[in-house]
């Protein structure tokens, strides 16, 4: 892997894992504007809690070293919640703006894992 790889790799990988940190404090702590948003996308309280959770065992996941199924499940797992929210988004005809925190992270997502070193890939036989 190449030096411009590498640090593309990180990069985009540190960004994503502050991102799906944060926000998963965020929705961890029920912050006031989260819980808002949930009952705005006409999903239910509890779901704040899962993805909180999901999106701070992803990121250790995707950090640790080893562990290459785990990581393409938490990269899928950050890729249909993100386009889930897009959707979510779209489907009650929120402002542009609304889409830019889930939009983000899926370019990150993506850059991550597609720049990500061989020994964080799944082998195919």
């Amino acid at each position: 892997m190449s030096k411009r790889n590498k640090i593309i790799y990180w990069i985009a990988t540190l960004w994503l894992a502050l991102g799906m940190v944060s926000t998963g404090i965020v929705q961890l702590l029920n912050i006031k504007e989260e819980v808002e948003m949930m009952h705005q996308l006409g999903y239910p309280l509890y779901f704040l809690t899962l993805l909180g959770i999901w999106k701070i065992l992803g990121v250790i996941a995707i950090l640790i070293p080893k562990y290459p199924l785990l990581k393409e499940w938490a990269y899928a797992g950050f890729f249909f919640a993100m386009s889930g929210a897009v959707f979510s988004h779209l489907a009650i005809g929120d402002d542009l703006i609304a889409f830019f925190g889930p939009v983000l992270l899926l370019v990150l997502i993506v850059v991550s894992w597609y720049f990500r070193p061989a020994e964080r890939k799944v082998l195919s036989s």
